[in-house]
């Protein structure tokens, strides 16, 4: 028995006989003997605490970093500058352990921030109503197809092949389970195919799912796209990156219903992969219909201004049948983070931050393309990430730059084999002259 949970042999004992079996072994019959763990795991003998610490360093120290490496790797995770005292608002103990708020109208401080957050979202977005945030872009993505097809009662979605390939995973998971027809839509350099999207249209489609910028890191052109989609009575759904709309205009001023994003630009480290926060938005009309939670402001019976739960349309507080979204819970401490990086960079902060990534990524394009071996990809516009076409492996080109301790871009040819030999590099604020001078220098060393 684990010495962690205090039940003595009696307290064991009359739960086994209250289920009907006569051991804990009788609990387990269903997995094959042959899988089971026999006997105490490898594991090296006890340590004590100095001695652990040492080891655990020791493991971490493995691990390759944005510490020790310079990187050009985005992809949708993204190494922007984190000003320090982001870090410092959100470790204090009432944000850091702050969760779901099950008496809301307690939690004031814990709704005012959210609530803050769902402003600067549209702000950002230029929409009516933002929630309380999501797990992650993708499945913010996702719960948008869902929405829209309950919405327009029908079940068909066109996504753009350049939307970024793992929410395309995420959302194929969903409309397995939820009866929905996904059909992808090409790109042609680079950009969306409008004559296919015109094709695919018809009455029976919900929504049309586009990135902006792209997985290709280029800037779409959507005004056409967005009066096209309306015109045959579906949504529009746009998933953006939040840094690149200091500089484009907001998604509101194309068209869009629905706007998702993965926010973990705003202020949220790199973590290995997570946790991140998807951010979701969309227009008055539709604001009923979205999923999670939304966070709205009123007057007390004092006149003395309130913070309350306006909408949770989640399963675990009204009926499972009736919930918008299974999703149970919201990444707050994300959501916050981001909230209080907006709040530091205001609107002149993300507007010199989109403006360097916009800058140095060029510079790094233009740099690129004056090696041999290294030629254009796509002719489009784009904000701080670019493809290049290069003439050897991009694993053996990545693998080169890591014995330098730069990280490499992203293998597009893993994604997309029409693309093979395509490099996607990824150029924020962070990333200086010489740093990009030094990966031109070891890109052509090797090309």
């Amino acid at each position: 028995m684990s010495r962690y949970i205090p039940n003595t042999h009696t307290d064991i004992q009359e739960m086994l006989e209250k289920i009907g079996v006569s051991s804990i072994e009788d609990l387990f019959v269903d997995i094959p003997k042959e899988v089971r763990v026999n006997g105490n795991l490898d594991l090296p003998e006890p340590m004590w605490e100095a001695q652990l610490l040492a080891h655990m360093e020791g493991l971490a120290d493995k691990n390759e970093t944005i510490k020790q490496n310079t990187c050009f790797l985005g992809a949708g995770a993204y190494d922007h500058h984190i000003p320090s005292v982001v870090g410092h608002i959100v470790s204090r103990s009432e944000f850091y352990t702050s969760y779901t708020p099950y008496q809301p109208e307690v939690s004031q401080g814990t709704l005012q921030a959210m609530f803050e957050y769902q402003t600067m979202i549209c702000e950002l977005t230029g929409m009516h109503a933002a929630n309380a945030s999501m797990y992650d872009g993708a499945t913010a993505l996702a719960e948008a197809a869902k929405m829209a097809c309950t919405v327009k009662s029908k079940d068909r979605i066109l996504i753009s092949k350049a939307v970024h390939p793992q929410s395309r995973k995420v959302l194929e998971t969903y409309a397995r389970f939820n009866g929905i027809d996904v059909v992808e839509f090409g790109y042609r350099d680079g950009q969306v195919a409008m004559d296919e999207v015109e094709q695919m249209l018809s009455e029976d489609t919900a929504a049309v799912i586009v990135q902006m910028p792209n997985f290709f890191g280029i800037v779409e052109e959507l005004d056409e796209l967005g009066e096209l989609i309306h015109k045959k009575g579906a949504l529009f759904i746009v998933s953006v990156d939040p840094i690149s709309l200091s500089l484009l205009k907001p998604p509101a001023e194309y068209g869009a219903d629905i706007v998702v994003g993965e926010g973990q630009s705003l202020g949220n480290p790199l973590n290995f992969g997570g946790p991140y926060v998807g951010f979701f938005a969309t227009t008055k009309k539709l604001t009923r219909r979205m999923p999670g939670r939304i966070i709205g402001e009123t007057m007390d019976e004092d006149g003395r201004r309130g913070y309350v739960l306006t909408l949770q349309t989640r399963e675990q507080h009204i009926r499972r049948e009736k919930a918008t979204s299974n999703i149970c819970s919201n990444q707050s401490l994300n959501a916050l983070t981001a909230a209080v990086y907006m709040a530091v960079m205001g609107k002149e902060g993300l507007s010199e931050v989109g403006d360097l990534c916009l800058q140095k990524a060029h510079y790094a394009y233009d740099k690129l393309l004056q090696l041999d071996g290294v030629e254009p990809m796509f002719n489009a516009p784009f904000f701080k990430e670019f493809v290049v076409k290069v003439d050897r492996p991009v694993s053996e080109l990545n693998r080169h730059l890591l014995s330098s301790d730069i990280i490499g871009g992203y293998d597009l040819g893993r994604d997309y084999p029409e693309l093979e030999g395509g490099w996607l590099v990824a150029v924020t604020e962070k990333r200086t002259k010489e740093e990009i001078d030094m990966l031109a220098e070891k890109v052509g060393e090797l090309l």
